[in-house]
């Protein structure tokens, strides 16, 4: 039976001298998603990679490529990050004033549409945008480094994005991401989430097929929807 709970592992932890082989790993583990978190050094105080990495990555993998802006102004690029082989963008409501723009041109593009908020943005101001939307990323952590702890109290921003699809008969994916680990799984999922970014966890551990088959089981016997 198909998993109601998709594991995405976060690319920043990753060995960047094998990225080939990190990504091969995960894959075979059984991950569903990449996330791929891209940040401009403005928007938040930390530099990482562009178009042209994640380009040179699409054909070594099938895995879903759930690409995550964190930069200023995405509209500027989200045909780039297109044509280099994202399956979903993901940008900020907080990076931009024409987020509904911005969502309707990813999809324009053929991709999936996301938008993230920070823990101290309330989720209620993603209402007007659920139509364009087919996912919805809670940061669970301040953007912008890897490693830290998961915030619990964002929590209530996912429990608020349930009720606003249930209340609109939307169905689109609830994403957490940040301080992912076995040992927090099972609070984002039991608050709706299905979509779980893990980083450090994963990528760093003895053993990513039980990093990736802890993470799940312990998610899925919290999940609620």
């Amino acid at each position: 039976m198909e998993s109601r709970i998709k594991i995405a592992p976060s690319l920043l932890a990753a060995d960047f001298g094998h990225l080939a082989d990190e990504i091969r790993r995960v894959e075979a583990a059984g991950a569903e998603y990449l996330h791929l978190d891209v940040m401009d050094g403005s928007f938040v105080p930390n530099l990482s990679f562009g178009p042209g990495l994640i380009a040179s990555l699409r054909p070594l993998t099938k895995l879903f490529f759930d690409v995550h802006l964190m930069i200023h102004d995405p509209m500027r690029y989200i045909t780039e990050f297109s044509r280099a082989g994202a399956d979903g963008i993901t940008i900020h409501y907080e990076s931009c004033e024409n987020q509904k723009d911005c969502l309707r041109a990813i999809r324009g593009l053929g991709c999936r549409s996301g938008i993230a908020i920070k823990p101290a943005t309330p989720a209620f101001v993603l209402e007007p945008l659920l139509d364009e939307l087919d996912l919805i990323l809670v940061m669970t952590v301040e953007p912008g480094f890897g490693g830290q702890k998961f915030m619990p109290n964002t929590m209530a921003s996912v429990e608020t994005v349930r009720h606003m699809l249930r209340a609109q008969n939307r169905s689109a994916e609830i994403e957490v991401d940040g301080g992912i680990t076995c040992g927090n799984a099972d609070i984002p999922a039991s608050h709706g989430a299905n979509v779980l970014v893990a980083g450090s966890s994963v990528f760093h551990a003895d053993s990513i097929p039980d990093a990736i088959r802890s993470i799940r089981t312990a998610a899925e016997n919290a999940y609620s929807d």
